[in-house]
């Protein structure tokens, strides 16, 4: 498929997070179930879910495909091995901490909760670990609400930033996939708040972990009642922007999707054009071209095109199918306000070709959206047009509006030459009062 963007993705995402994807690509048959089965394969083969593994192993024979899976009997029972020697060391752990006068116990400070622990419980930094170990080892096996569980407390106790980093992202991906989207949502602005302060080896390291960061959340966002807020909120911002522009210019169709279909966030669409524009010639697809033809080029006809090859692009795409219906319903009403803007008297019928519809439903929804967005205007019926009222504002009204501002900003000047001149003065009245051994 032309826009599909699962390649450009995937070397940002973790191999767990992949499988939803190539499952969605499958279902809605982008392409050949064979060539699908076989990425699933070799993704899965790097995992330790030997039940899956098997599962594709035989769809591939059945196929006609002879797997190179190796002996999966005598890897199942490594696996198994592996599971219990983690499960004993980590059970240690967890019955003290989950011992009741522990839990009374422990305070908010990691140190002295480690302290408490080694001198009544011997426990060391390395008993710690196995917590992390278990839950890394859980998560590779496919249990992710264990592997949720054992890293959360992993966090709870350990010192080490670095494990606490990346059992922070493990916890993230186990929610995600899980689909716990409430627990996910705060794992996602802690993660970016740890991003944000933690002091990495180089600018390059930080700006690699936004990246990945950015295509994780798209999980979260798209999923939750507030991610279209949070996404909107969080790619403005100078650093993810930034991210976006140098990294994943990619990304820019699920920021547009998140404004168009966020009314709340229409302010914001100056700055998304902006952009659009300026990275046009690093990527653009039917999404961002339809902005482009809409904002800049004001080419109605490009924008119709444009807007019917979007359908074909959210269908397709793991993230923006769920918002397909709403994406261009809020797309039609940018094309309305626009057009209407620019023209004073229109006809029905035209508007309603621009629009993609039906002269009649065309003119039905016309007409709700006038009187739903209280439009001043009226509909002439016999000529079947709308008649659009121009507020014109008097030259007094306009003088007002830029001057409102000038006597708030004539004081704080004012303000400001007065401290700078009071300063002056005590500097040389100080300078008056002691002056220099050089000077004396």
């Amino acid at each position: 498929m032309t826009y599909d963007l699962t390649s450009r993705m995937i070397p940002f995402l973790d191999l767990h997070l992949v499988f939803p994807l190539l499952e969605f690509l499958l279902i809605e048959e982008l392409y050949t179930p064979v060539t699908l089965l076989e990425a699933r394969y070799e993704l899965a083969k790097k995992t330790n879910m030997i039940d899956f593994i098997e599962k594709l192993d035989d769809d591939l024979k059945d196929a006609g495909v002879i797997p190179a899976g190796g002996d999966l009997i005598k890897r199942r029972e490594d696996i198994l091995e592996q599971l219990q020697n983690a499960q004993f060391e980590a059970q240690k752990v967890m019955d003290v901490i989950e011992n009741p006068d522990v839990i009374a116990a422990l305070r908010q400070d990691k140190l002295q909760n480690l302290q408490f622990l080694k001198d009544n419980y011997g426990m060391t930094p390395e008993m710690i670990q196995t917590l992390y170990t278990l839950g890394q080892f859980q998560y590779s096996c496919g249990n992710y609400g264990g592997a949720a569980d054992m890293l959360y407390h992993y966090r709870v106790l350990s010192t080490d930033d670095n494990l606490n980093l990346s059992a922070l992202w493990g916890k993230l991906a186990s929610e995600i996939l899980v689909g716990n989207w409430e627990v996910a949502y705060e794992a996602i602005q802690e993660l970016k708040e740890t991003i944000d302060k933690t002091h990495f080896p180089s600018p390059l390291h930080q700006l690699e972990q936004r990246t990945w960061f950015i295509h994780w959340s798209l999980f979260v966002f798209f999923n939750h009642p507030k991610g279209g807020d949070a996404l909107v909120d969080l790619f403005f911002q100078p650093a993810y922007i930034n991210t976006i522009q140098t990294s994943c210019p990619w990304i820019l169709r699920y920021l547009t999707a998140a404004v168009i279909t966020n009314r709340r966030r229409k302010n914001l669409l100056k700055d998304l054009v902006k952009v659009i524009e300026h990275e046009s010639y690093q990527y653009r697809d039917p999404v961002t071209e339809f902005v482009e033809a809409l904002y800049i080029n004001f080419d109605f006809d490009l924008a119709k095109q444009k807007l019917i090859e979007c359908e074909k692009v959210l269908e397709g795409d793991f993230f923006l199918v769920s918002i397909q219906e709403e994406f261009i319903q809020n797309a039609r009403c940018f094309v309305s306000e626009t057009y209407c803007r620019i023209h004073q008297k229109i006809d029905i019928a035209e508007l309603s070709q621009t629009l993609n519809m039906s002269k009649e439903d065309g003119e039905k929804w016309i007409v709700n959206l006038i009187r739903d967005t209280r439009v001043d205007a009226k509909i002439d019926y016999q000529e079947n047009t709308v008649l659009m009222n121009t507020n014109t504002t008097s030259v007094y009204q306009q003088i007002i509006e830029r001057t409102k501002g000038l006597s708030f900003r004539s004081q704080v000047l004012a303000t400001s030459i007065d401290k700078r001149e009071a300063a002056q003065a005590k500097a040389i009245a100080h300078e008056k009062n002691h002056p220099s051994s050089e000077a004396a």
